[in-house]
Formats: C-alpha cells, sequence, structure tokens
C-alpha cells in the first residue's frame, strides 16, 4: 500500500459546503462563472487533506451542460480558467509534487453511451484540450460509458505530449452489487475494456462515479488481465457516493441524494480492499469530500 497516490475527491458538493452555487444544467460550472475563488479552495482542500492529484474543474463545460452556443463562446475562456485554478492550487505546495490532471468527461452526458456521436467528439475535445494543455501534467478521461469514448480521449490527447489515464463508469445496480461479471455502463465487459487499455498506451486504467460495492470486482478484473498480457498499467478507483439508482437518470437533470452510511471510515475501509485487490490509484467521486480523501490517505499510507 506504500506506493498508492491519492487523488482528490468529488468536487460539486465540496463547491457547495464552502458557499457556490450550483444549479442543473451548468452545475460545477456555474463556480468557474460565479465563484472562481471558491474553485481554487477546494482545490486546496483537497491538497490539504492529502491528495497527490488534483483534477481540474472541467467536466461540466461540455454542451451538455452549458450548452452548444455559451460552449463555443465562453467555453476556451472557462476551460482555461479550470486549468489555471488547478495549477495555482498545486503550484502552492513546496513539500511535495501535486499533479494536475485535466479533467475529459463523456462530451455527450454521463451514463449516456447511446449518445455518443464519433463525427462530432473530436470538435469538442479539441477546445478542452488546447485550452487545458498548458496547466496539466496528465489527461483524465474520467466518466467513460463505452469503450469507444475511451478511444475518442486517446486521440484527442495523442499529439499532447503528455501521459493519459482512461476511468470507466461501472454498471452498479443490484445484479451487478450481486457478483455478477463487471461491465461498463454499455453493458460491454470490464475484461474487454482493460484489454483495449494495453493497446491504447494509457498510463493508468481506472474505474469511477460507480457505487464502491462494484469496484472490487473490476479491479481484480483488470488486474488478472493485465497480469496475463505482462501489461504495466496502474490500476485505479474513486468512487461516488450516490443514494439509489443513477443509470436512468441524466446529468443535468436534478441533483442525486448522497449516502449517510459512506462516512469517512466506512469509504476508507472499501479503499483498502480496493488497495489489496491490486488498485494503486485511489480517491473519491461525487459525494466524496475532503474529509473522506484526509482518512483514505492516512488510512493507505500508514
Amino acid at each position: 500500500m506504500s506506493t498508492t497516490r491519492i487523488l482528490d475527491g468529488g468536487m460539486s458538493r465540496e463547491l457547495l459546503r464552502l458557499g457556490a452555487e450550483l444549479k442543473q444544467p451548468e452545475w460545477s460550472a456555474l463556480a468557474l462563472i460565479n465563484a472562481p475563488d471558491i474553485v481554487r479552495e477546494v482545490h486546496k482542500e483537497f491538497i490539504a487533506a492529502g491528495s497527490e492529484v488534483i483534477t481540474t474543474n472541467s467536466y461540466a463545460l461540455v454542451p451538455f451542460h452549458i450548452g452548444e452556443d455559451r460552449f463555443w463562446k465562453e467555453g476556451p475562456a472557462l476551460v482555461r480558467l479550470a486549468g489555471r485554478l488547478a495549477r495555482e492550487a498545486a503550484d502552492t505546495v513546496t513539500n511535495r509534487k501535486v499533479l494536475v490532471a485535466g479533467s475529459l468527461p463523456p462530451v455527450f452526458g454521463s451514463y449516456e453511451p447511446q449518445n455518443f456521436q464519433p463525427s462530432r467528439v473530436q470538435d469538442y475535445l479539441k477546445v478542452l484540450v488546447e485550452n487545458l494543455a498548458p496547466f496539466v501534467d496528465i489527461w483524465l478521461g474520467e466518466t467513460l460509458s463505452l469503450i469507444t469514448e475511451g478511444e475518442a480521449v486517446r486521440e484527442a490527447v495523442a499529439a499532447s505530449g503528455k501521459p493519459f489515464w482512461i476511468s470507466f463508469t461501472l454498471a452498479d445496480d443490484e445484479a451487478a452489487i450481486g457478483g455478477s461479471e463487471p461491465k461498463l455502463r454499455s453493458g460491454e465487459s470490464v475484461e474487454a475494456a482493460a484489454s483495449w487499455a494495453i493497446s491504447s498506451g494509457a498510463e493508468a486504467f481506472l474505474f469511477n462515479c460507480s457505487k464502491p460495492e462494484v469496484m472490487q470486482a473490476a479491479v481484480e478484473t483488470a488486474a488478472r488481465v493485465f497480469r496475463k498480457a505482462d501489461a504495466r498499467i496502474e490500476i485505479g478507483v474513486y468512487a461516488n457516493a450516490f443514494e439509489g439508482e443513477t443509470g436512468d437518470a441524466a446529468a443535468n437533470e436534478g441533483l442525486h441524494d448522497t449516502r449517510d452510511d459512506l462516512n469517512d471510515d466506512s469509504y476508507s475501509r472499501y479503499a483498502c480492499s480496493w488497495a489489496e485487490a491490486g488498485a494503486t490509484i485511489i480517491g473519491g467521486c461525487c459525494g466524496i469530500g475532503a474529509a473522506h480523501i484526509h482518512r483514505l490517505s492516512k488510512t493507505l499510507l500508514r
């Protein structure tokens, strides 16, 4: 466990906790517009909690959240701002290295694999990549629901010269929690996604924005695929704290409730199980705050 790298947690609930206004459909993008200092402060709180990698607040900077017209008019400047705020927070640390990951979200919506448009995806990703590039150390394609979304991220960052990580969101319905074969929300198997990752050149293969109960089986599957191929790819996990089903609701409609039972102690116990299964990059997604990250960093790095 001593080699574990600690990610940050979810941005949105921490923004709310510090007083930023969040509403749909803009969600966390609204804080960049109205309260950028709070965005910077959230990054700093995660760093203070032990995060070694912080993620730019660029997840909602896509037409799915801010609209097509605003994306083309204001998107580049907002993306640059997201990158700059994360970079500034990371650069205040003098006693250790904090990396900035450039968030590249599912352009056509979280949990919406059926909406993927291969003919348009690169036009949108180009805006994110070009404007984040001066500020980030690594790319993080996150909450991706199908392998083709991962391939689109790989293509978008290929000329940047920076390493990239790919993170998929998992089916987390009752069947998945009950022990069925781990799958992406598209229905594709984790085994197939891990095999794709080997050929993609990704430095890390992660799972995020799914319930913590389904993560261990996915890590074990990926670790098995990588061992068989003798592939040196890190595995990571950052689960969410959503309550109930998430797959049937669009990510820009309403707010998901978060679980009362998933406190910092219980989340850190899940994190230990992921590390024991082979994960070396661990953090949190929606609803996992600085207190959770502080606890798991102390536990995993002990």
